[in-house]
């Protein structure tokens, strides 16, 4: 009889250790039980993402001198560099290429200067890469270039350390304005 009630002891102790692993795998991850505590989450997210889009694009727009929701950017990592590019969504839309040409010309001076402080304004924090681009100024070449729909800005390095800071700068862009464009290398 003890026998049988040591052995019962022994499953009920095994089975309970069970339930409880089990219990305690299905539970939820911290952030996942954040989630799950408020069922508005997602809308809270949508609020905060169209927040600081639109108060991205509000700077931009007094940083740059062009209506940012009239114009498309693009951030392009190439094998010597990248580019900038910025164009009018409107083809007969005379007045933001005028604005874009402009400012891509300014800002191409400034960058080979280590001047970043327009990507500072737009941004409100300084991005990626700056500190290194800024450091790495004469191993970098920033070409301001006319296109059909506005411009862009051809940047260049045979430096490896300055190629990294170039790739980290655009990709930080690609990011914060969510532009989509690939996040690696183009070739």
């Amino acid at each position: 009889m003890k026998h049988k009630n040591y052995l019962r002891k022994i499953i009920l102790a095994a089975c309970a250790s069970a339930m409880t692993l089990t219990a305690h795998a299905q539970q939820p991850s911290a952030p996942a039980r954040e989630k799950a505590a408020c069922p508005m989450h997602k809308k809270h997210m949508a609020e905060s993402q169209d927040r600081h889009a639109h108060d991205l694009n509000e700077r931009g727009g007094k940083a740059m001198g062009f209506d940012q929701s009239k114009t498309t950017h693009h951030f392009r990592l190439l094998r010597d560099g990248g580019a900038i590019e910025v164009e009018a969504n409107d083809p007969r839309d005379e007045a933001s290429k005028g604005q874009i040409r402009r400012h891509l010309a300014h800002i191409s001076k400034m960058f080979a200067e280590g001047d970043f402080s327009t990507p500072f304004a737009v941004h409100a924090r300084t991005p990626s890469g700056v500190p290194e681009l800024t450091r790495l100024k004469a191993e970098i070449t920033y070409k301001y270039e006319e296109t059909e729909g506005g411009g862009r800005v051809r940047i260049s390095t045979g430096d490896a350390k300055a190629l990294a800071a170039i790739h980290e700068f655009l990709r930080f862009q690609i990011e914060d304005h969510r532009t989509g464009d690939p996040l690696e290398v183009i070739k």
